[in-house]
C-alpha cells in the first residue's frame, strides 16, 4: 500500500474533494471564521478560497500527510492574511493554550483515529470564548443506508486513507466536551453512503 498511499491516494482524495456538492458546504462554514484561525487537516487546501480576507488575521494550518498538502494549487503567499503550514497530526497540536479564535475542521473527522485526544487538543488551543466550526460527513439517519455504512466501511477505510462512513459527528463532537450551538444536516449530491453531512459551530 506504500505506493498507493504516496502517489495514487492523495490525488483520489483531492479529486474528490473538489466537486462541487462539497465546495458548496465549504461556502457555508468556511466565511464564518475569523480573527486568529487554527485549520485542522487542511489536506490541499481547498477551504482556502472561503476564508474571509477582511476578518482573518492569520491560519494556521495543519495536516500529517505532506502527499497531499503538495496537491495545493493556491499561491498562499499572496493569501490576504498571515498564514503558515505545520506538518503534524490533530492529537498533537504544537501551539499554545487559548491560541484560536476559531478552529475549523472539515471532511477530516472521518479519518482521525483518536478523536478524544484531538478535541482534548481543540479545547486546549480554543480561546475561552472560541468556536469550532465543522462540516463533516457521516452516520446517515436511514437504516438501509446505515446498513451500507457498515458493510462497506472496512474496505472503504483501507482504500480511503483511514476515511470512516459511519461516525457519529454531533455525538463525538458533544461528547468530548464541546456544545452544539448551531447545527444543519441533509444528503448533498452524491453517494449515499457518504453523502450525509452535519456542519454548524460548537463552543464551551
Amino acid at each position: 500500500m506504500g505506493l498507493y498511499n504516496k502517489y495514487i491516494l492523495p490525488k483520489a482524495i483531492d479529486w474528490a474533494c473538489r466537486q462541487k456538492p462539497i465546495r458548496k458546504q465549504r461556502e457555508k462554514i468556511i466565511p464564518l471564521a475569523n480573527g486568529n484561525v487554527l485549520e485542522i487537516g487542511i489536506g490541499s487546501g481547498l477551504n482556502l478560497p472561503f476564508y474571509d480576507k477582511v476578518h482573518v488575521k492569520h491560519l494556521t494550518a495543519i495536516d500529517p500527510y505532506i502527499e497531499i498538502w503538495n496537491e495545493n494549487k493556491f499561491d498562499v503567499k499572496g493569501l490576504p492574511f498571515d498564514f503558515k503550514f505545520i506538518k503534524t497530526s490533530a492529537e498533537d497540536i504544537p501551539m499554545d493554550n487559548n491560541s484560536f479564535d476559531y478552529v475549523v475542521i472539515t471532511y477530516t473527522l472521518c479519518s482521525i483515529p483518536d478523536t478524544t485526544k484531538t478535541f482534548e487538543e481543540i479545547k486546549r488551543v480554543l480561546k475561552v470564548n472560541g468556536q469550532l466550526l465543522f462540516c463533516e460527513h457521516g452516520k446517515a439517519p436511514d437504516k438501509s443506508v446505515q446498513k451500507w455504512q457498515n458493510f462497506i466501511n472496512p474496505m472503504w477505510k483501507k482504500l480511503g486513507g483511514g476515511c470512516t462512513l459511519n461516525k457519529d459527528i454531533p455525538n463525538i463532537i458533544e461528547n468530548n466536551g464541546l456544545k452544539i450551538n448551531k447545527m444543519e444536516t441533509m444528503y448533498i449530491p452524491g453517494w449515499k453512503p457518504a453523502s450525509f453531512n452535519y456542519w454548524g459551530s460548537a463552543k464551551f
